[in-house]
């Protein structure tokens, strides 16, 4: 009742449909979901996902300056500071000047910061453990290997005037690209 026929040649072979996923599509389906996960297990906490990683990196780092945190969290250095800002305001990160280079400073945790990462620890196992499920070793450094190439990929992108991206409003960027596979 109500079904038409399908052109000749296409099916819904869900096999197929899964071979014909965008890379970056699937990449931020998978960002996506992480930060559901992490926004439901925090959120009691009172933190959001940049919050809690942030804070895991000072744990981990203890003594690394911002830009050190920001490297390793992969974000920019002015997102890297407002997540920071939040934090020492709320009393779990402080600065503290580096007696090598007073113009440098330090973060680390403070002992409310400390008491709450301890909190944090399992829930960060937790989700990493998630995260590789069924994977193995080998699969878990080839995904690795992939995703660093392409994040490689995108900021080379940027770089090369020749290759970057186009910007504009999104409706913009899909009609260019639809009239470029013409």
């Amino acid at each position: 009742m109500g079904l038409t026929a399908r052109p000749a040649g296409t099916s819904c072979n869900p096999q197929m449909l899964h071979s014909q996923e965008y890379v970056g599509l699937l990449i931020a389906a998978a960002r996506r979901s992480l930060r559901h996960v992490v926004q439901e297990r925090v959120a009691p906490l009172r933190l959001n996902p940049p919050q809690f990683w942030v804070l895991l990196a000072v744990d981990e780092m203890s003594g690394a300056s911002l830009g050190e945190i920001a490297r390793r969290q992969r974000i920019d250095a002015p997102a890297a500071s407002r997540i920071v800002t939040a934090l020492v305001r709320r009393g779990l990160v402080s600065f503290q000047l580096d007696p090598e280079d007073r113009r440098r400073s330090r973060l680390r945790l403070t002992r409310r910061g400390a008491d709450l990462v301890r909190r944090l620890r399992p829930i960060a196992a937790d989700v990493r453990a998630c995260v590789v499920s069924g994977m193995d070793e080998g699969e878990q450094d080839a995904l690795r290997a992939l995703l660093r190439k392409v994040i490689q990929n995108l900021e080379t992108s940027q770089e090369e005037p020749g290759r970057r991206l186009r910007r504009g409003p999104p409706g913009q960027r899909a009609a260019a690209m639809n009239a470029r596979r013409r």
